[in-house]
């Protein structure tokens, strides 16, 4: 009954949510099966998937402002129309410039109704209910994303009906906020202060970390049908190994992240990345479907914890009021490995062929691995107090990490075991700034 009075107030921005990552979810899948059929090459491809990330880190810096200017439905309205309308021109003209641009209007387009509903979400939660509408705001994301990829069997992707029933989940998402009687809330106009430097100088292994699993997880979402398609498997196969790779994310990443709350989080970490290089490389040499599905879903499940994972790792070295900011901040840097990644793999794959994209993710991974062993045994990384408490997520936008965050940040500044305040920072940050 708890639960059902938490839901009632976002139900709404909960199925807007499930429609509008239905649409998303299957139209990524879609045009590179259309475009492998279409005779794009592997690179073409990834640069075409590259632009969707570009866009996506670019509608990072303009959706407040849109969102401040229209106000939250007429934005959710005119951006769900923009993603509605791009993927009907995808069809409309077969030509790889022009995905491109379609691709980058579509991102900015995403993140900004992304934007609007993790801001409504945060603006409808009491301060200590918003770590569970967060969960039950993971739960719709995670679970639409894996039912869009079953959508592929309704028709083959060198039809029109897919990318029709693209557009109309996306225009029915526009539905429920637009009947709802609640009012829209007001979004800040404080912008969080970039820090790259300062997070470099104090927290480099959160940064890296970021950053390659952007570089990993981009050529997943982008290579992975067309490195399915390459070495033989159908459409059918292909719609299940996205799945059972998401699913594998959703169940794993809770129980990885409450472990390495508790223990040593760089080793976790190190073993985590390990793990994942090792499964992406077996990939390659899997022997039958049954055991390539199998390592898809472990694989999953060790990937997208690592970006969380380097979340929490930044969190846990930094003061309350540097959080969101820094957080921010690995957004968009998660986000440019990702823009790298379709054309880094796709080049490879190119050049050796459709294995290129097991041994580029693995070979990601293996470096991140080498550079986390590197930190844990030579440099001594300091921490701000306790561990941070870890929350599952995936790509979204800067307002779902202040509701995570402002939570656990209002959390600390009621403990006061957690500073002694102003010196105690001070001396760390003095150690930071001297290399100790």
């Amino acid at each position: 009954m708890q639960s059902l009075a938490l839901l009632k107030p976002i139900q709404s921005i909960l199925w807007s949510v499930a429609l509008l990552l239905l649409g998303n979810g299957l139209i990524s899948t879609l045009l590179t099966l259309r475009g492998t059929s279409e005779g794009f090459s592997s690179i073409v491809m990834g640069a075409i998937m590259s632009a969707y990330f570009i866009g996506f880190i670019c509608g990072t810096w303009v959706s407040g402002r849109l969102i401040r200017r229209m106000g939250h439905i007429r934005t959710f309205a005119f951006c769900a129309s923009v993603c509605a309308t791009t993927t009907l021109m995808h069809i409309m003209i077969i030509d790889a410039w022009v995905w491109a641009g379609l691709r980058f209007f579509y991102g900015l387009a995403y993140i900004t109704l992304m934007t609007v509903i993790e801001s409504w979400l945060n603006s409808q939660a009491a301060q200590h209910e918003r770590g569970r509408v967060f969960g039950f705001y993971m739960v719709v994301n995670l679970g639409a994303l894996a039912i869009a990829q079953q959508l592929l069997h309704l028709d083959s992707p060198d039809n029109f009906l897919l990318f029709a029933i693209v557009s109309i989940v996306i225009s029915w998402a526009i539905l429920p906020l637009s009947l709802t009687r609640r009012n829209q809330p007001n979004i800040s106009s404080e912008k969080p202060k970039s820090s790259l430097k300062h997070l470099l100088s104090i927290a480099p292994l959160s940064v890296v970390g970021s950053t390659l699993s952007g570089l990993a997880m981009g050529a997943f979402w982008a290579m992975t049908p067309i490195y399915a398609t390459q070495v033989g498997y159908g459409i059918s196969d292909i719609a299940l190994i996205m799945s059972i790779t998401i699913l594998g994310g959703a169940a794993l990443q809770i129980p990885i992240g409450r472990y390495s709350d508790k223990h040593d989080r760089p080793k976790i970490i190190t073993w985590v990345v390990m793990l994942a290089a090792l499964l992406a490389l077996l990939m390659a040499i899997a022997p039958s479907k049954l055991t390539l599905l199998a390592i898809y879903f472990l694989w999953g499940g060790l990937s997208f914890s690592i970006y969380p994972l380097a979340v929490a790792q930044l969190i846990d070295q930094l003061h309350p009021d540097e959080i969101v900011s820094g957080s921010s901040d690995m957004l968009v840097l998660h986000g440019a490995g990702c823009a790298f990644a379709p054309v880094l793999s796709g080049g490879l794959m190119s050049l050796i062929g459709s294995y290129g994209l097991p041994i580029y993710i693995g070979s990601v991974l293996a470096i991140l691995g080498c550079y986390t062993i590197y930190r844990r045994h030579k440099v001594v990384d300091l921490v701000s107090g306790e561990n941070a408490h870890f929350e599952p997520m995936v790509q979204t936008s800067a307002q779902a990490l202040s509701m995570i965050f402002n939570q656990s940040q209002g959390d600390l500044f009621d403990d006061p075991s957690f500073y002694q305040e102003d010196e105690r920072h001070r001396i760390i940050n003095e150690l930071r700034k001297s290399g100790s």
